[in-house]
């Protein structure tokens, strides 16, 4: 296994990212792995590095380069903290859709120039805030992102709002799958049945499904909601969509 850090090139900048290559004779499938709020630690990082092992290489950027380097979280991240909360707002806030999108193309176009990577086999992880960025992604680069993966991504479905992620599907071709949390306050039970509703109606491949006594970050390692047997079965459930769509 072999993790080079970069610098890429951005719209709004450069953005720290690294790049997850298994060691395997390629070139390979790529994936864009778009971690949570707390961006590029250790734990996204054993994440990456354990799905690079499936056969695949991973780029993981830092989404919020417009705002901080890594890490992006100066002091301990407490869920529902002032501080932590005040945070987050900094760093979401330069992410309008229109600059995720050119983010999230920009991502894409680099791994896929890769001589490593098949450039039209690539797929995309997000979590928390990277959900909806997963899904964005397929919608940006339809030709080149074959799957998608979203887990506790939040504000998928928004009512009335012309940001919200799921306006973008009648753009993907993407097979998609997305997990949600039961006891999530960013995706609540209502949006996820609208979300699932907009889901059937565009008609293309995907999995969406509710993880039982689950909350939000429950697959992150060093989240305070971690669940270890959901986030297992959701590996699995996010490696048999890889596997799928990208072999």
């Amino acid at each position: 296994m072999t993790e080079q850090a970069l610098q890429l090139k951005m719209p709004g900048g450069n953005a720290d990212a690294v790049l997850f290559l298994p060691g395997s004779s390629g070139p390979l499938p790529g994936i864009v792995h778009i971690p949570d709020i707390g961006s590029i630690r250790e734990s996204q990082r054993a994440m990456a590095r354990r799905l690079a092992a499936e056969g695949y290489v991973v780029l993981m950027p830092n989404p919020f380069y417009r705002t901080s380097r890594p890490p992006v979280f100066p002091f301990e991240r407490k869920p529902g903290d002032a501080k932590t909360m005040e945070r987050m707002k900094e760093l979401i806030a330069p992410l309008t859709p229109e600059a995720q999108e050119q983010d999230i193309a920009a991502y894409v176009d680099y791994l896929a120039s890769q001589t490593s990577v098949l450039p039209n086999k690539i797929g995309v992880v997000g979590f928390c805030f990277g959900g909806g960025c997963a899904l964005r992604t397929a919608a940006v680069r339809p030709e080149k992102v074959r799957a998608a993966a979203s887990f506790h991504g939040g504000g998928l479905y928004e009512e009335n709002d012309p940001a919200s992620p799921h306006l973008v599907l009648p753009k993907v071709k993407a097979r998609l799958y997305f997990g949600h949390a039961d006891k999530d306050q960013l995706m609540p039970a209502d949006a996820i049945t609208h979300f699932e509703q907009a889901l059937n109606s565009w008609g293309g491949k995907y999995e969406s499904e509710t993880y039982r006594g689950a909350f939000h970050g429950w697959t992150v390692p060093d989240s305070a909601s971690y669940n270890k047997p959901e986030a297992e079965r959701a590996y699995g459930k996010m490696t048999e969509l890889f596997k799928a769509a990208l072999s």
